[in-house]
């Protein structure tokens, strides 16, 4: 019908709308000193970024998983799930997270860790809700922006927490737990991210309820975690 937008124009929407949408809730939960919009942008396009390595060394790393590995073994799942999908996602995101944020004089207080990571992870699941949505339509964006995109966001969460410690420990010279935390901040993630893919890609429906379990006990623990970060956000 004449005068409606085109249907590019309402999947790009239904892709973009639920990652934006959650960056903007978690920068309004930074109420001490708002983050630099210039310095989001710029981890959010580094996240966008970031989906070309990760497509790269995942469809390497499967292939060569799979020539050792049946690819129809529960093995292959776990390793596929944790070590090629989760441990390389979250792995250059924590990249760019790092590179784009560690030294800027903004990060300056325990909550904007937090900021940084989200923008980084909002990036990257943009840019892959673009490409699931364009490929498998409008039903594939429902689906995605009450499971794909909250995790992404929430394994950023956990990733931001463990990357304001590290920070806030290296401004008060204890460099062992700044390492510490600077491993959590992948490692966290990771078994997050690895765990919810492996579920996913089960196929008894035993699964399919630890799945959905999951998500909503992760969901909970975020929404918990992140407002009890924002009560005590302190200087770093």
């Amino acid at each position: 019908m004449e005068g409606e937008p085109p249907e590019m124009t309402i999947l790009l929407l239904a892709a973009l709308l639920p990652p934006l949408f959650l960056m903007i809730k978690i920068y309004k939960l930074d109420k001490v000193e708002k983050e630099p919009g210039g310095l989001i942008v710029k981890l959010l396009i580094f996240g966008v970024l970031t989906t070309v390595p990760a497509a790269f060394l995942e469809g390497f790393l499967i292939s060569l998983v799979g020539g050792v590995i049946s690819p129809k073994t529960t093995l292959f799942i776990l390793v596929e799930n944790f070590f090629c999908v989760g441990l390389v996602e979250e792995g250059v995101k924590y990249f760019a997270l790092k590179k784009g944020s560690w030294n800027h004089p903004a990060f300056n207080y325990t909550f904007d860790g937090i900021v940084y990571a989200v923008a980084v992870s909002i990036g990257f699941a943009a840019a892959e809700n673009v490409l699931y949505v364009m490929e498998y339509g409008m039903a594939t964006a429902g689906v995605r922006a009450v499971t794909s995109i909250p995790g992404h966001c929430i394994f950023a969460i956990y990733m931001g927490i463990s990357f304001s410690l590290a920070k806030y420990c290296e401004v008060h010279g204890n460099l062992p737990l700044r390492k510490k935390h600077l491993r959590n901040a992948i490692r966290i993630p990771m078994l997050l991210h690895g765990f919810y893919d492996f579920c996913a890609s089960m196929k008894e429906p035993i699964w399919t309820i630890i799945f959905l379990v999951f998500i909503v006990a992760l969901d909970v623990a975020a929404y918990k975690k992140v407002n009890e970060m924002e009560r005590q956000d302190r200087p770093l």
